[in-house]
């Protein structure tokens, strides 16, 4: 397999800035936004976010976590009734009326994110649900697209990327990974 770097540290955080900037440009603000991130890269993504958020606007923007795990629609494992459930939600904040902003690492089939969809709306009705991430793929197999991407790149079937975040991996990265 050969490796190559899409992202450095720096580039990471360029890209989050201008999110960021997006984010509140976009929504003309924070104060009806949650973000949302996505478990487990895309919760940490999620913090660095909304600290670059508060940078900018001066205050805090709301935020929570999501582990999709049981939304699964490719999960063979469901409770006796077949009806998933969240593993576990960390949003403090009714979700009904307010902008959700889901944040993920990489946008590939679409499935990560329809499941999130899935468990945000079990938990009330939302104004609206945008997407961040910091790395789209394509390959979509559902019509679904992000709102706010780091970096676009076109990818094969059988490359893999993977982001290296501090936080878990001790390093800041996007690396490729292309089959020989």
């Amino acid at each position: 397999m050969t490796k190559n770097e899409l992202l450095d540290g720096p580039s990471m955080t360029r890209a989050l800035t201008r999110i960021a900037h997006e984010i509140i440009e976009r929504n003309k603000g924070i104060d009806e936004c949650i973000l949302v991130g996505i478990k487990t890269r895309g919760a940490f993504l999620a913090r660095r976010l909304a600290e670059r958020i508060e940078k900018i606007e001066g205050k805090a923007i709301r935020t929570g976590e999501l582990d999709i795990t049981l939304y699964r629609d490719d999960l063979s494992t469901k409770h006796e009734n077949e009806q998933a459930h969240v593993e576990q939600v960390d949003i403090e904040y009714v979700v009904a009326n307010q902008k959700i902003i889901l944040v993920d690492d990489v946008l590939y089939t679409g499935r990560t994110v329809r499941a999130a969809l899935d468990a945000v709306m079990d938990l009330g009705r939302p104004a609206q649900i945008q997407l961040a991430v910091l790395i789209d793929r394509g390959h979509r197999e559902l019509p679904i697209r992000a709102d706010y991407v780091g970096k676009n790149v076109p990818t094969s079937g059988t490359e893999r990327i993977v982001v290296h975040l501090q936080e878990v991996d001790g390093e800041d990265c996007v690396t490729i990974y292309k089959e020989d």
